[in-house]
C-alpha cells in the first residue's frame, strides 16, 4: 500500500473516531472550564463536576421520588412567578412547565444523581435540578441538550432565585410529601393496636408499675394505651408540619432578595402553595428563615418523640412475650423464623426488635439535626445537606417498617388467657382492689401473709372465707375491676 492511500486510511479511522465521539458526549462549560457530558444525559456540567466530587454515600437525590418531585414542583413555581411579573416569556414557561410536569409525573428521576451528601449548602442538587429541567425543556421544544441558548439552567430555570432559598424549599416539600405518607400508615398501625384493643377487652390481667404488680386492668386496655400514645404521636407529626409551612422564596442568596422581580415572593409561594397542597407562605423576615433552621428542628423534633413513643411499645411488647417458661408471656408475637442457630425451638420478637432498631436510629438523626442546624455561620447555614439527609432517612425507615410490624406483629398477636388468669389469681397487687370490701387492715394483713406462704390473695380468701365465690365473681368482674362500671 503506497503512502498517500494509508495516510487517507488513517484520516478516515480518525474522522470516524471524532464524530463517534461527538456522537457520545457534548460539550459544556463553566467557571472552571469545559466538561465533556453523555450525550444521552440530561444533566450538565455541574452535575458533572458534583459527581465527580461527592462520591461518599451512595445515595443519591433520586433515592427519594418527593424530594425529586419537590424541585420539580418549587421550580415550577418560580416559572410562573417570573411569567406572572413578566420577566419570562410565556414560550419559555410552557417549555419549562411540560418539563416540571414531566417530573412530578416519575419521570426523568433517573438523572437526578447527585449525592445527598455535599458541600456547597446544596448547590449541587440545586444545579441538578436546573441543568435536567432545561435540557427535557429543549427536548420538549424541538431543540437539542445543550442548546442553552434557547432554555438556560441559569438564567431560565434558576431565575430569580438561589440555591439559599431553592434548596430549603425543596427540602420543606419533601418532607410534607412524605410525611403524609408517614402519617398514614402510623394510623392504619394505630387502627390495629385499637382492634386488638377491642378484641382482649374483657381479659383482666395485671397492671404493673416499675416492673412490679400493681392494680387489674384488662389486656384490651393496654392495647388501647398502645393505639392512643401513637395517636398523641401521630398528632405531633401532623401538627409540626406548621414549621415547614413558611419557605423562603424570593430570598435568593442571603434574604435581601437580589435579582428577585418585585412581586415575585409573594406570587412564588401562592403557586406553590397550590401545586402542593400545603398552605405554604413567606415569613415574615426573608433573612432569618434563609439563616434560621426551626422548620426542621421543631419536624425533626416530632419524629424524635414519634420514635420514644414507638420504642416504649415496642420494648413493651417484648416483654409482654417474654417466656415462653420463664417470662411474663401474656401475650404470643407471631413467630417468623427461627431465633437461634444453637438453641432448637428458640424464637425471637424480630419485629419489635426491628422497630427499636429504626427508633434509635431515628432518634441519633434527629441529634444531627440539632448539630447541623446549630452550626450554620450568619446568613447561611452550610450543613443543610446533613440536615436533610438525617430527616429523609427518618421518614423512609418509619414508611418502610410500620407496615411490616403491623401485618408480621401487630395483627397476628394472640393472648395466653391462662397465664393472664393465674397471674391475677396468684397476685398481690390484687388486694388493692379489696380495700372497699375487706378494709385495709384485713388486706394488709392478706398481702402480708401472701407474700410469706407464697400463696395467692384470691386463694387465702377462700381458704380464711372472707367471700364468697358470687362476691368473688362480682369483684374480678373486668368492667368492675377496671373501673369501665357505667
Amino acid at each position: 500500500m503506497n503512502n498517500s492511500k494509508l495516510i487517507s486510511g488513517l484520516a478516515l479511522i480518525m474522522l470516524i473516531s471524532v464524530n463517534i465521539a461527538d456522537a457520545q458526549t457534548r460539550t459544556e462549560k463553566d467557571l472552571l472550564g469545559e466538561k465533556q457530558i453523555p450525550a444521552d444525559a440530561y444533566y450538565g456540567v455541574q452535575t458533572l463536576r458534583a459527581l465527580e466530587n461527592f462520591q461518599v454515600s451512595g445515595v443519591k437525590t433520586n433515592f427519594y421520588p418527593d424530594y425529586v418531585r419537590a424541585y420539580a414542583m418549587v421550580k415550577l413555581a418560580a416559572a410562573r412567578a417570573n411569567t406572572d411579573v413578566g420577566r419570562m416569556k410565556k414560550e419559555k414557561l410552557v417549555a419549562i412547565e411540560k418539563a416540571c410536569q414531566a417530573v412530578i409525573d416519575g419521570k426523568y428521576h433517573d438523572q437526578f444523581l447527585t449525592d445527598l451528601y455535599q458541600g456547597g449548602a446544596g448547590t449541587s442538587a440545586n444545579m441538578n435540578a436546573n441543568e435536567v429541567l432545561a435540557n427535557i425543556a429543549l427536548e420538549m421544544s424541538g431543540h437539542k441538550k445543550g442548546e442553552y441558548q434557547y432554555i438556560e439552567p441559569h438564567d431560565d430555570l434558576n431565575m430569580g432565585q438561589s440555591t439559599n432559598d431553592v434548596y430549603p424549599t425543596a427540602i420543606h416539600v419533601a418532607l410534607l410529601l412524605h410525611n403524609d405518607k408517614v402519617v398514614k400508615e402510623a394510623k392504619l398501625l394505630s387502627q390495629s393496636f385499637h382492634k386488638k384493643g377491642e378484641e382482649f377487652k374483657n381479659l383482666l390481667k395485671m397492671g404493673r408499675t416499675e416492673g412490679q404488680d400493681a392494680v387489674p386492668m384488662t389486656l384490651g386496655q393496654e392495647f388501647h394505651a398502645f393505639g392512643n400514645q401513637l395517636d398523641a404521636a401521630i398528632e405531633g407529626l401532623v401538627k409540626s408540619e406548621a414549621y415547614l409551612y413558611e419557605i423562603n422564596m424570593g430570598a435568593t442568596a442571603i434574604g435581601t432578595g437580589l435579582t428577585a422581580s418585585p412581586g415575585y415572593a409573594e406570587k412564588c409561594a401562592a403557586h406553590l402553595a397550590k401545586i402542593t397542597g400545603k398552605p405554604l407562605v413567606l415569613p415574615k423576615d426573608l433573612i432569618a428563615a434563609t439563616s434560621a433552621m426551626m422548620g426542621f428542628v421543631m419536624y425533626s423534633s416530632a419524629i424524635k418523640n414519634f420514635a420514644v413513643t414507638m420504642s416504649k411499645i415496642s420494648s413493651d411488647l417484648i416483654f409482654l412475650a417474654s417466656g415462653p417458661r420463664t417470662g411474663i408471656f401474656e401475650i404470643n408475637l407471631p413467630p417468623l423464623q427461627p431465633g437461634s442457630s444453637i438453641m432448637p425451638g428458640k424464637v425471637n420478637p424480630v419485629m419489635a426488635e426491628l422497630m427499636n432498631e429504626v427508633c434509635y436510629k431515628a432518634m441519633g438523626n434527629d441529634l444531627t439535626v440539632s448539630f447541623g442546624s446549630r452550626d450554620g455561620l450568619l446568613q447561611l447555614n452550610a450543613y443543610e445537606p446533613v440536615v436533610a439527609v438525617a430527616i429523609f432517612e427518618s421518614q423512609a425507615l418509619f414508611f418502610k417498617a410500620m407496615p411490616l410490624f403491623r401485618k408480621n406483629c401487630i395483627d397476628g398477636i394472640t393472648a395466653n388467657e391462662k397465664v393472664l388468669k393465674n397471674n391475677i389469681e396468684r397476685s398481690v397487687g390484687i388486694v388493692t382492689a379489696l380495700n372497699p370490701v375487706l378494709g385495709y387492715e384485713k388486706t394488709t394483713e392478706l398481702a402480708k401473709e401472701a407474700l410469706q406462704t407464697g400463696k395467692g390473695i384470691l386463694e387465702l380468701i377462700r381458704e380464711k372465707k372472707l367471700l364468697t365465690e358470687d362476691e368473688i365473681k362480682k369483684l374480678l368482674d373486668p368492667a368492675t375491676m377496671t373501673g369501665q362500671k357505667q
